[in-house]
């Protein structure tokens, strides 16, 4: 089989690695060679506004040289148009049907009790709770019971979540990401397959409506064939907990990786059989990185299998996770085709290499997504249609 010029184009792919990217055009403009898509890019800023509570009920400054802008460079006029006046006052009159949460690989350098309590203050309806040593750690004893303490918590802050399993060093402290589901040694396989075991008993624990997991990148002089046998192989009991806990398994697209693309998604589900407990994470930043349409265009195609979404800005052809409006995804269109699936799942922030300013980041990204997400309107009280069937209005 030959080999998919999207997989396993390095042994670890890292903040700016340029990734080949299907019909591309190279752009040298400004001095900085990328690779830009004709159709991916878009290049419409959309300028935040103050955040909302969530429509389940459940402030930063003006950027101005604080060095920790939404924007930068060609991108600070949204920098300077973000002004939240109140989370929970701004935009009353309207809300988004989609469910925006925060990632805790992006606020790493806080106790994952604080970084709940930030992201319900902030107005976020939901978590993506990656398994972590700092984070509800799955391989420290007594995970049952340290478990049901973060079930409670989200409970009490009116959180949502999903279990995400990307954590860099988890299972071993030298090897990014390592071992994973393609290892050469069955027993390194089997870590990983015991993670996502854990991985998966803990989201049924916390009535998580995910988990969510990756392939891993190709061993050097491991073919094709047999690195695809591995991965089916390794799923297999996965998804068999997954249908028991009734939780979806969702597999995500990683640059670099041997199942980079939706394309390679779709690959492994036929492989598997399309067995029913398998969907998608959907990562925004990657469609723009290196998929051949446009990020909105990926929703649309990817619909029926969406199970979880991650989102960021991101350049074409560059694995670099950014804080909305130092890329160029255009997000007005993702979003409302997002909203038009019907997707009741989490939409979750994801800027791992950005923990130093985590809060800052929290802070600012809601305001930007609410901003540019699809909205319909509130009905007033009193409005038959907001009061509940049977009830009475006075």
């Amino acid at each position: 089989m030959s080999r998919n010029p999207n997989q396993g184009a390095s042994q670890q792919v890292t903040e700016a690695v340029r990734v080949p990217a299907p019909e591309a055009s190279r752009d040298t403009s400004g001095g900085t060679a990328r690779y830009v898509s004709r159709d991916a890019t878009g290049g419409g800023r959309v300028p935040a506004v103050g955040a909302s509570r969530d429509v389940m009920g459940r402030p930063a400054r003006e950027g101005s040289g604080d060095g920790h802008g939404l924007g930068r460079g060609t991108s600070r006029d949204v920098s300077r148009a973000v002004r939240v006046d109140g989370a929970r006052d701004v935009n009353r009159s309207a809300r988004t049907p989609l469910r925006f949460g925060y990632g805790t690989n992006g606020l790493a350098d806080l106790r994952l009790d604080d970084a709940l309590a930030l992201l319900a203050d902030l107005g976020y309806e939901g978590v993506g709770l990656t398994l972590d040593h700092m984070h509800l750690d799955p391989l420290a004893p007594d995970l049952a019971a340290r478990t049901r303490r973060v079930a409670h918590r989200l409970d009490e802050l009116g959180l949502g979540v999903t279990v995400e399993t990307g954590a860099r060093y988890v299972l071993d402290p030298r090897r990014k990401h390592g071992p994973s589901l393609l290892d050469p040694d069955p027993d390194d396989r089997a870590r990983r397959v015991d993670l996502l075991l854990r991985a998966v008993r803990v989201a049924a624990d916390l009535g998580a409506h995910a988990v969510h997991c990756f392939s891993g990148i190709v061993p050097d002089g491991t073919d094709e064939d047999t690195v695809w046998k591995r991965l089916a192989e390794t799923l297999t009991p996965v998804l068999d907990a997954a249908t028991t806990a009734g939780v979806p398994l969702a597999v995500e697209p990683e640059p670099g990786h041997l199942l980079a693309t939706l394309a390679d998604f779709h690959h492994l589900r036929r492989t598997l059989g399309d067995p029913e407990p398998l969907g998608l994470t959907l990562d925004i930043g990657h469609c723009q990185c290196l998929e051949p349409l446009p990020p909105a265009d990926c929703v649309r195609d990817a619909a029926p299998w969406l199970r979880h979404v991650q989102i960021e800005d991101m350049r074409r052809g560059v694995h670099e996770h950014l804080p909305f409006g130092d890329g160029e995804i255009d997000f007005p269109p993702v979003l409302e085709a997002l909203a038009a699936t019907g997707y009741q799942g989490l939409t979750v922030v994801e800027l791992p290499r950005h923990s130093h300013a985590g809060p800052h980041f929290a802070a600012r990204s809601l305001p930007f997504l609410r901003h540019a997400a699809p909205s319909v309107p509130v009905p007033p009280h009193g409005d038959p249609s907001a009061t509940p069937e049977g009830s009475r209005t006075p």
